[in-house]
């Protein structure tokens, strides 16, 4: 594995800030707008992926940091849910629900890798 010297070097992170954007992207227009509890749980969990991946980055132990990855994992999982809501509103089309609902796919499965990794390593 790559040498991370900084939360921004994590694969998992930059996969997550990805998905952020295609989140906000959707969540911004005009008809999605307008649902403001959705709005903000869907921005809201998008942010959490994120910010959970660099907040475990600063943990005092491997063991601290999977537990904010699990965090992260979790986030991701409850976007996924709140994709399907804004679809069945027609807030997104099918084509933009697939290829959010994959990225954040893709987000847990970089993050599950990760975890992976750490858990190999001698606790620190």
């Amino acid at each position: 594995m790559a040498s991370i010297k900084r939360f921004e070097d994590i694969q998992a992170w930059q996969a997550a800030r990805d998905l952020t954007r295609a989140t906000y992207t959707v969540s911004k227009r005009e008809d999605f707008g307008r649902d403001f509890r959705l709005r903000g749980q869907i921005q809201g969990s998008a942010i959490s992926v994120m910010s959970n991946i660099a907040e475990g980055f600063d943990a005092r132990t491997d063991r601290e940091f999977i537990r904010f990855l699990g965090y992260a994992r979790r986030s991701a999982t409850e976007l996924q849910s709140q994709l399907y809501i804004a679809l069945d509103q027609a807030y997104i089309t099918p084509e933009e629900f697939r290829k959010i609902y994959e990225q954040a796919k893709k987000v847990k499965s970089l993050i599950g890798g990760f975890i992976r990794y750490l858990e190999g390593r001698k606790w620190t």
